[in-house]
């Protein structure tokens, strides 16, 4: 006997007919169309006291410091390495970054390898906050100090499901996919560290996107490390050469506009309307030039089909400005980032939500875990408005501004923290946290508090 043209003989299709409503009664019936019901299946099965999910920069500091509390800690990161932003994401720059004990070790690691760089080097005297490092280093400093402190991380592995306890107020497991198939993992409490939120999201906690009045998003990007065998002709362009900056950290002329006008001169029209060159050592750059709009952090294709055509973009903007010669001659990419670079993320329910008045009134809070020092920074949200301006304040002027305990703890979930720029937060509040040493600092906020709230789970 055949169907649809494969051969079974009739006691076997017989079996498979009468056995088919009972499988369908268990399941709870056919799945709809167009939908696979996936078979339940038994996971191996991992417990500890805190896991992490997401290894970027606010990921690695509740890691090293929830461990160092005294915590048994897994920490989950998908790409190929630690640091997200900074090394999958070739970031390039440390902002705001002066203010706990885990972002003045990583500074001190990262100078100790010779490959820290301050923004301003003729600075003097003058508090330094804002950094350019080398992000191959920068790997290797976030997979040491995880390692000294005794986390076990996993890489190219993704935090895929999370589920609730029989009371629906706490997470009791969550599901991990890797090169060794679905895995089960209990712990006491969860740490948001995805940067998107996640987790939160597939732990079906409530989440707020995009700007006021039902404007986009800020727009993700994909950086690249760049490479000039003429670093004394292609000096006035990057922001971060001693010879454009005086000691207060000001250009006598623009690096970003000397470098629109370049592209343009070489008939490219920039999607970011500042393109920047870092200088992370003699020779060796990364370049921020582009923009992605109306991008959605949870839409897989989207992020394919846009990391494919801005990589392209960056690949034939690059060999655009070389055929210009002269100062870009010998101007090539030597690689584009693993991941785009999203300035967007879902922003998590807390049991604060910090808002554009806290920011505008330097607000504090008695459950402080660290202080915003950044403006608000957001990134033209349309092409349209790229064209008029790259970024702006949208008219607020921010004051410093604390961050409470409380915006970093999920309103609908009890044991789950958030760091990083997935916390309870509006648009224009983000635009200032976002940056990644605020995400450090409430990083090793959270890692302390989740192993203490572990140590007295039952």
């Amino acid at each position: 006997m055949q169907v649809d043209g494969v051969s079974f003989s009739r006691r076997a299709f017989l079996m498979s007919a009468a056995a088919a409503p009972a499988l369908a009664m268990e399941t709870g019936g056919l799945p709809a169309k167009g939908f696979f019901r996936e078979p339940s299946r038994d996971l191996p099965l991992g417990e500890c006291d805190v896991i992490v999910a997401g290894g970027g920069p606010a990921g690695i500091s509740a890691a090293v410091s929830a461990a160092r509390a005294g915590a048994k800690v897994r920490l989950f990161e998908m790409h190929g390495a630690l640091g997200g932003v900074w090394t999958s994401g070739f970031l390039g720059c440390l902002i705001d970054f002066d203010k706990s004990d885990t972002d003045r070790e990583i500074l001190r690691r990262l100078k100790d390898m010779g490959v820290l760089l301050d923004r301003n080097p003729h600075r003097k005297n003058i508090r330094a906050t804002s950094f350019v490092y080398d992000p191959e280093c920068m790997k290797v400093v976030c997979e040491e100090m995880c390692t000294e402190a005794g986390v076990e991380f996993f890489l190219h592995t993704a935090v895929v499901a999370a589920h609730r306890d029989p009371s629906g107020r706490n997470i009791e497991t969550v599901v991990t996919e890797s090169k060794d198939g679905r895995r089960a993992w209990r712990a006491k409490m969860f740490i948001d560290c995805t940067g998107d939120g996640d987790l939160s999201a597939q732990s079906g906690c409530g989440f707020d996107v995009g700007g006021p009045g039902g404007t986009n998003d800020q727009p993700a990007s994909l950086c690249a490390m760049v490479a000039s065998p003429h670093p004394d002709r292609i000096a006035p362009y990057v922001v971060n050469h001693p010879s454009n900056l005086d000691e207060k950290g000001r250009h006598a002329e623009s690096p970003k506009k000397k470098m629109r006008e370049e592209m343009i001169r070489a008939g490219l029209a920039p999607s970011y309307s500042m393109p920047t060159l870092f200088m992370v050592r003699e020779g060796i750059y990364v370049w921020m030039m582009n923009h992605v709009y109306g991008l959605k952090v949870d839409d897989a294709a989207g992020i394919t089909r846009e990391t494919v055509r801005v990589r392209r973009e960056v690949l034939e903007s690059a060999r655009a400005l070389a055929k210009l010669g002269g100062v870009w001659d010998g101007f090539c990419v030597v690689a584009t980032a693993e991941q785009l670079c999203h300035r967007a993320a879902r922003r998590v329910h807390g049991r604060y939500t910090l808002n554009v008045a806290d920011v505008q009134s330097g607000a504090v809070f008695p459950d402080a875990v660290t202080t915003s020092r950044f403006t608000v920074d957001v990134h033209a949200t349309t092409a349209e408005r790229n064209r008029k301006a790259a970024y702006g304040t949208m008219g607020v002027k921010a004051r410093p501004f604390q961050i409470p305990l409380r915006a970093c703890m999920a309103k609908d979930v009890d044991n789950l923290y958030l760091a990083g720029r997935c916390i309870s937060g509006d648009f224009i509040s983000m635009a200032s946290y976002r940056v990644t040493g605020s995400a450090v600092a409430m990083g090793e906020a959270v890692g302390r508090a989740a192993a203490r709230a572990a140590a007295v789970v039952l």
